[in-house]
């Protein structure tokens, strides 16, 4: 009797190409999943800080008071101007807004880039600088006034990633600011 030849105990080229192709295509589903999660979150933030700025322009004209917001390039707070004292303070009830970390601030006020530096940033590039100094700097950047004007200004959200999404708003000083798709 003639005996049959064993199978050998390997895979074939084909099967190994078909598992590489399978894992490949998992891979790319995956990083394109978590770019366009970033995206989405960047135009959430965007679409949140335009909603937010409307609300103040609103409160400030109800109220006949001033607002403002100060930025940093990591997060943003909203500041009511005290006339009594002549300072503007943090809102009762309202914390600093944290942006996701792979995102950042940076804003054009009536033309001119601003540096948005962190408190943090500004300690470790000035060690002398005290912490009561960097608490008390409550001036905000963007003004929402009780005449309905804004200042002029464009607000980038952006990924730090290379060739992430941005989205703008803007404002000419007197029409509320849209969340818009901007080109990198």
């Amino acid at each position: 009797m003639r005996q049959q030849p064993s199978p050998a105990g390997g895979f074939t080229l084909i099967e190994l190409l078909v598992v590489l192709v399978i894992l490949g295509s998992l891979i790319g589903i995956a990083v394109l999943s978590t770019t366009d999660n970033h995206s989405r979150a960047l135009q959430g933030e965007a679409e949140r800080l335009a909603a937010l700025i409307g609300v103040l322009s609103e409160e400030a004209v109800l109220d006949n008071r001033e607002y403002g917001l100060r930025l940093d390039e990591q997060s943003y707070r909203v500041l009511r101007y005290n006339e009594r004292q002549a300072v503007w303070q943090t809102v009762a009830g309202q914390q600093e807004h944290q942006l996701p970390i792979f995102s950042r601030l940076q804003l054009t006020l009536e033309g001119q880039p601003l540096n948005l530096t962190t408190v943090q940033a500004e300690q470790q590039n000035n060690p002398g600088l005290a912490l009561e100094h960097t608490k008390d700097r409550q001036m905000p950047q963007l003004l929402i006034l009780s005449n309905g004007e804004l200042s002029p200004f464009t607000l980038r959200i952006e990924e730090r990633a290379a060739n992430g999404s941005v989205f703008t708003l803007a404002s000419n000083g007197f029409d509320l600011p849209l969340a818009e798709r901007a080109p990198r």
